[in-house]
């Protein structure tokens, strides 16, 4: 009994080792089994994501045989930036199809109908009307003033340089005026057009939110 024991003894250490290299090498299931079929029509399986399939899916099992999740395909750099702007794309699309909904229904609140469009077109147009008759009013004062210095200057036609400095100064003043008058005159026929431009657009989206959403406010 005794040399029993010293024998065991002596090579329960051994046995032990042994033991521990075989568990070492045998890889622990931790997040499940991993199933797919790769390019050859194999089916493989593994406790580990599987090199074959990274371009496919592979399911995820259970210990009972069901599908726990699936992992997408491995994709290239090119294939993650691809991808990524299909998504940005996406988004995008979807952010301005939401902010033309808010548009429309934002014109239908503010035009229920084409009177109410044309009444506030009419009045945006008096209001820019009533600038540019206002800056043509004061251009005409310029012109007047302008003839009242052109006949002083007259006294001095042989050397201008001999008009006194105020009235050479009303002269080059006036010049200015009148061309800032012009300018700004041009300026307020340019949005005159605009503001119409802006109805007319507004115009051609409001019958077709009045024919497919709100028929009867379109007649």
């Amino acid at each position: 009994m005794t040399r029993n024991r010293w024998i065991l003894a002596a090579v329960a250490p051994m046995l032990a080792a042994v033991c521990a290299s075989g568990w070492a090498q045998t890889p622990a299931v931790t997040g499940g089994v991993y199933t797919c079929v790769d390019a050859k029509g194999r089916r493989l399986t593994a406790d580990r994501p599987i090199a074959e399939c990274t371009d496919r899916e592979q399911k995820i099992l259970n210990p009972s045989g069901t599908v726990k999740a699936k992992v997408g395909p491995t994709l290239t750099a090119q294939e993650r930036a691809d991808q990524e702007a299909k998504e940005k794309r996406e988004i995008e699309e979807r952010s301005r199809s939401v902010d033309e909904k808010r548009r429309d229904r934002a014109l239908l609140i503010r035009y229920p109908n084409k009177g109410v469009h044309d009444q506030e077109r009419q009045e945006a147009m008096a209001q820019v009307s009533v600038v540019i008759q206002a800056a043509k009013n004061r251009l005409d004062e310029l012109i007047k003033q302008r003839v009242a210095v052109d006949e002083e200057m007259e006294f001095y036609k042989k050397d201008p340089t001999k008009a006194p400095a105020y009235v050479r100064r009303q002269q080059e003043e006036n010049i200015q005026s009148q061309a800032v008058q012009r300018r700004f005159i041009g300026e307020q026929e340019n949005e005159i057009k605009r503001v119409n431009a802006r109805f007319d657009d507004e115009l051609v989206r409001l019958r077709q939110l009045w024919t497919t959403i709100a028929p009867a406010s379109g007649k």
